[in-house]
Order: structure tokens, then C-alpha cells, then sequence
């Protein structure tokens, strides 16, 4: 995309962001959903298809333009975003990524146009972290397959029109190696979807478990038209998401700064405006730093992404930093607030717990470290 294109769009969801979402943050929080007229304005700017393909409706941006979007985007309740990452994101990369040129034109312009809605149905009640444990099986018979199970924590699931299942096709034995994807549609008999999970923080994102009853599905629907591509594909798809969070973060920690300032330079105690008191002055520089880091730490990851010299472990790096920094910030935000700062309807106390899932999906902090380590031990090794 030209760059002056690129900008052009940014800046129309920037204003966007701030003149319609930001002020419709209370009544989000209010009712657990984006207001329709918000829905419809994020499809009619692109933003259902952000990073999927060109060819098929999508906007096609590089992951350097990608994660200045997510920034912007981050600024504002999480579900905003999440109206639509998982179209972008785990569930759309999916089909970009490994996907026969049948299941592309199936789907894809449905995602991009926002018209469809696609989850990405990976982990389990045994089976989170560590893949390997997964338990949900596609059975072949002589029409297709035959999917059983149960996925859980499953990002807009009541809203999915298609799920990208991942399913045993192999032995137990075989590990991830015996994992396979299918494009299994939520209208399918035996597919039922659990009520919504009641969550910490994040309202108007919705979760819930999924069950496979015998769901019968054609041979066409195993993604690539390949049994056991299931566990890359995820991975491939976790990678690109990770980053994508880690700009997130950065954006909901610009916002928390801002925040702070502004009650800092406002709130008088003893006649003083408290961001006079050198304590507090300290909270909003550590928190300002942190931001700055987080946002430089992204963009370099993301030009290492685009060039293809490092597509794993920046992207870790990024999002174990960024997660864990935000938490920091919007905990600092907190307490320059005083006991204001603990009042739900106060923004940085929603942002402060929704904050706190993003040290949790797409890979905990702890697999992050892990992943980090094992490619600096590799490395060290060739």
C-alpha cells in the first residue's frame, strides 16, 4: 500500500477511534456490546479485513502498518478491537496462510467485508498452553469427517459464522504432529455454542465454551486439503497475533498515561495540583518510558516480521514485554487516581482490569519466556 494511502487511513480511524468510540466507551461497558452504528462504521472503513489480502476485499497492510493501526486502535475499549481480530487476526491467518484457493474465496471476502465472523477454535479445557493435550477428534468416513468435542475460551464465539476447529486427525501418539484444521460453519447440525463467559474486565468481547456433537463436514473443509498442518498452522497464525497484541498494549498504555496526566494536572491536594508532588511525577515518568519502549520494541519487531529475519521470537519478545508493561501502567494510572482510581466507573479502573487478560491469551507470559529461551538456546547451538 502507498504510504500516503496507508496514512490517509490511519488518521481516518484515529479520528474515528477518538470522535465515536471513545465516547461510546461507557455505554459498552454498560451493555456488553459495540453499538451497531460502530459495527457498521468499522466494516464500511476496511477494518473487518485490515490484513487479509487485497484480492479478496481485504486491505492488505504489512505488519509494520498493521501494528501502527493496532496502536491506534488499542487506545479504546478492547472489545473495538476485538469486534474484528479474530477476522484479521488467529481465525482469518488461518485461511491466509494455509488455505486451498477454494477456501480463500469462500470465506475470505465474507471476513474482510465484515459480513462474516470467524473464531479460531483451538484450546480446550485440557488443552491451553500446550497444544499437544488436545482432545476434540475428526474421524474420517467415507463423506468427509466426523468432529467430537469441546473447545473453551472461544473469542466471539456467539457471534461466529464459521470456527477454524482444530482437531486430532492422528494417533494421540503422534503429538501435535497428528493436529489438523477444518472451516466448520456454526450452523452445522451438532454444532451448539455455550452462553457467554462472565469475564474480569473486557465487556462487550465475548468468550464462551463450543461443542462438536458428530459434526459432519466435507473433505473440502480440512484447511489446505492437508491432514496434520493443523499445529503450524496455529503456530503461524499465534506468532503474527502476538505482536498484533504487543501494539495493542502500547496503545492502551498511551492512553493510560494520558489519563493520569490529566487527573494529575487537575486534582489539587493541599492547594497544589498533585503532579507537582515529585512521587507522583515518578509514576507518570516510569510509565511514560515504559509506553515509549513498548511502542520502539514493536516497530522493530515488526520490521523484522516484514523482512522475514525474525518471525518468532520478536514477536514474543514484544508481547511478553508489552503485556506485562501495561499492567504496570494501568496499576500506576490506579494509584495516581487515589480511591477515585478504585470506582468502576472510573476509566482507568475498566482499563486496569481489562488490561490483565493480554498476559493471558495467545500465550501466557510464561510460554513467551519459554519460546524466547529456546530460540536463544537454538541460536546458540547452530
Amino acid at each position: 500500500m502507498e504510504t500516503s494511502e496507508f496514512e490517509s487511513i490511519l488518521d481516518a480511524v484515529r479520528t474515528f477511534v477518538e470522535k465515536e468510540v471513545v465516547p461510546a466507551e461507557d455505554e459498552i461497558e454498560e451493555t456488553d456490546q459495540i453499538p451497531e452504528r460502530i459495527r457498521a462504521a468499522a466494516a464500511a472503513m476496511g477494518l473487518f479485513g485490515y490484513a487479509l489480502p487485497e484480492e479478496y476485499g481485504g486491505l492488505g497492510l504489512t505488519m509494520s502498518e498493521e501494528v501502527r493501526l493496532a496502536m491506534v486502535v488499542g487506545r479504546t475499549a478492547p472489545a473495538f478491537r476485538s469486534m474484528f481480530g479474530t477476522n484479521n487476526g488467529i481465525a482469518g491467518q488461518v485461511l491466509v496462510n494455509f488455505g486451498t484457493d477454494a477456501q480463500k474465496e469462500k470465506y475470505l471476502p465474507g471476513l474482510a467485508a465484515g459480513e462474516l465472523i470467524a473464531s479460531f477454535a483451538l484450546t480446550e479445557p485440557d488443552a491451553g498452553s500446550d497444544p499437544s493435550g488436545l482432545r476434540t477428534k475428526a474421524v474420517r468416513d467415507a463423506d468427509g469427517y466426523r468432529i467430537s468435542g469441546q473447545k473453551r475460551y472461544i473469542t466471539n464465539a456467539p457471534q461466529a459464522d464459521v470456527f477454524m476447529v482444530f482437531a486430532r486427525t492422528g494417533d494421540v501418539s503422534d503429538g501435535t504432529k497428528g493436529i489438523s484444521v477444518f472451516a466448520v460453519e456454526s450452523g452445522l447440525d451438532g454444532v451448539s455454542v455455550g452462553p457467554a463467559d462472565a469475564k474480569m474486565g473486557q465487556k462487550g468481547a465475548h468468550t464462551a465454551e463450543v461443542f462438536f456433537d458428530d459434526v459432519r463436514v466435507g473433505e473440502h473443509e480440512l484447511i489446505g486439503g492437508i491432514e496434520g498442518e493443523g499445529f503450524a498452522a496455529a503456530m503461524r497464525s499465534l506468532a503474527k497475533g502476538r505482536l498484533h497484541i504487543g501494539a495493542l498494549c502500547v496503545g492502551l498504555a498511551e492512553r493510560l498515561v494520558e489519563e493520569s496526566l490529566a487527573h494529575a494536572t487537575t486534582q489539587t491536594q493541599g492547594g497544589a495540583p498533585i503532579a507537582d508532588f515529585q512521587l507522583v511525577q515518578a509514576m507518570l515518568a516510569d510509565s511514560k518510558t515504559e509506553a515509549y519502549a513498548g511502542r520502539a520494541m514493536v516497530l522493530e519487531a515488526a520490521r523484522t516480521y516484514d523482512d522475514g529475519s525474525d518471525v518468532r521470537m520478536a514477536p514474543s519478545c514484544a508481547k511478553l514485554y508489552c503485556t506485562e508493561m501495561v499492567d504496570r501502567v494501568a496499576d500506576r494510572a490506579v494509584q495516581v487516581h487515589g480511591g477515585l482510581g478504585y470506582m468502576q466507573e472510573v476509566k482507568v479502573s475498566r482499563f486496569y482490569r481489562d488490561a490483565r487478560l493480554f498476559r493471558l491469551y495467545e500465550g501466557t507470559s510464561e510460554v513467551q519466556r519459554t519460546i524466547i529461551a529456546k530460540q536463544m538456546v537454538r541460536g546458540a547451538r547452530r
